[in-house]
């Protein structure tokens, strides 16, 4: 799998698109071995007969434009690089809306588009790529919060609080998302992913929808809610 896909990201998820790649390869199925036949002079086969190569696809009694469109289309590899280019980040910006732990997000991240790479087969076209591999990561950020909790029960495992913001750190650039993140924590899971597709995903009502599994009215709803908590909680906020 080529490297370069990391460079349409934010750098900061680059190691995040390198380690799944890793992943992705390391469980990828090993590929067959296509026989060589031996040389002209009756010896052993040369050094091509021990190279791994794909099983080409049968393309016997294919039309010209059947074959000619079955080798246009992308590799698996080809398709997770893509996920990855196009929706890594949206991924880790709505895990992390629900698990609220930056290692954690990484995590429910790189099994979130392992999880669609996988699936792809399956996918219907019902919704939006997009929309779809969105659930996925809602799904499992939520399953995986749901899973540390019953994890964590002694107190003494539980995560600290996050450190309160450094005097370094009160500075005009970053003060206003610090301001923005601790206001996100008075809501629930459900509400702040909602925020999220809406404000900084900027999709549609019908689509944040469509991609929570939740009723319109609902997403309506808590939206007005969270921005009602949001504004009471950033009140008096000055730069």
């Amino acid at each position: 799998m080529s490297a370069l896909v990391v460079s349409g990201i934010a750098p900061s998820l680059d190691a995040l698109a390198r380690r799944i790649l890793v992943m992705a390869s390391i469980n990828t199925p090993t590929p067959t071995i296509s026989p060589v036949p031996a040389t002209a002079g009756g010896g052993a086969a040369d050094e091509a007969s021990t190279r791994w190569s794909p099983k080409p696809p049968d393309t016997v009694g294919q039309s010209p434009a059947t074959e000619t469109a079955s080798m246009s289309e992308p590799t698996p590899e080809e398709q997770l690089e893509e996920l990855i280019r196009d929706h890594l980040d949206a991924v880790y910006r709505v895990a992390f809306s629900v698990v609220r732990d930056n290692a954690l997000a990484e995590d429910v991240a790189q099994d979130a588009i392992l999880k669609a790479w996988r699936a792809l087969p399956t996918f219907r076209g019902e919704s939006t790529l997009r929309s779809w591999l969105l659930r996925i990561t809602h799904n499992t950020a939520i399953s995986t919060i749901r899973r540390r909790r019953e994890e964590l029960r002694d107190p003494l495992l539980l995560p600290e609080n996050p450190a309160t913001t450094t005097t370094e750190k009160q500075v005009v650039d970053s003060l206003s998302a610090d301001a923005f993140e601790d206001a996100l924590d008075h809501l629930d899971e459900l509400s702040r992913s909602i925020v999220v597709l809406r404000e900084i995903e900027g999709m549609s009502y019908e689509e944040i929808s469509e991609t929570l599994e939740v009723p319109l009215p609902t997403v309506k709803t808590r939206l007005l809610r969270a921005r009602r908590t949001l504004a009471g909680a950033l009140e008096g906020w000055r730069p």
